[in-house]
C-alpha cells in the first residue's frame, strides 16, 4: 500500500508540474488556464488525501501493534 501511494503521489506531482507550464501567468483565467489551474488544484488535494492515509495506516499499524 505504501508503494501505491508513492507511485500516485509521483504521478499527481508530475500532472502539477505539467500543468504549471500549462498557465498563462498574465491572463491566469483564460479558458486554457483556469482548466490547468483546477488540474493543479486537483493534484494538490491528491497528495494531500495520500499523506492522510499514509499517515491513517501508520496509525492503525502502531495500535495493532500494541493489542
Amino acid at each position: 500500500m505504501r508503494i501505491f501511494t508513492y507511485i500516485l503521489s509521483i504521478i499527481a506531482l508530475g500532472l502539477i508540474i505539467f500543468n504549471l507550464t500549462q498557465i498563462d501567468f498574465n491572463d491566469p483565467f483564460n479558458d486554457e488556464s483556469t482548466v490547468a489551474l483546477i488540474t493543479v488544484l486537483a493534484g494538490l488535494c491528491a497528495i494531500l488525501l495520500l499523506a492522510i492515509l499514509r499517515v491513517s495506516k501508520n496509525i492503525e499499524s502502531k495500535v495493532k501493534n500494541k493489542r
